[in-house]
């Protein structure tokens, strides 16, 4: 199998991938960040999907990952990654870090989606370290 891992600083809406992961909150609400950039160029499918999922489903757990359409992004499917809040690396953060990231590669192959472009979860107003969230994501992919 032929797999590549690239890095890219920039708008992760812009990337050209099957899907796109976004760094959610466990109720799926759209708000800032990566989030917010998601909301923005995808529209309001994308929120209303979020709804539907957490009202058929229930909020999405700490660790774990949901898909949902991708609304005006250029991709097939969303992602919805829900990492964990930084509380100084005592409360199991990077397990829950590397559980997300894993749920969420689980997610894209389950649905056959080939290329997914990943955020650094949980690194900015959850607070995650960047360089131990980035070793975190690298190790779990």
């Amino acid at each position: 199998m032929n797999q590549a891992i690239k890095i890219v600083h920039g708008d992760i809406t812009d990337e050209n991938v099957d899907a796109i992961v976004n760094a959610a909150n466990s109720q799926l609400v759209l708000g800032a960040g990566v989030a917010g950039a998601i909301a923005r160029r995808g529209g309001p499918a994308i929120q209303e999907a979020c709804d539907s999922w957490v009202q058929a489903h229930g909020e999405v757990p700490t660790g774990q990952a949901a898909i949902t359409g991708a609304g005006n992004l250029p991709c097939k499917a969303l992602i919805h990654a829900v990492g964990p809040v930084w509380q100084g690396g005592k409360a199991h953060e990077e397990e829950l870090l590397a559980s997300a990231v894993k749920a969420s590669l689980a997610l894209a192959t389950k649905n056959g989606l080939k290329s997914i472009a990943l955020p650094a979860i949980s690194s900015g107003i959850y607070g995650f370290p960047i360089d131990l969230c980035i070793r975190v994501i690298i190790a779990s992919i």
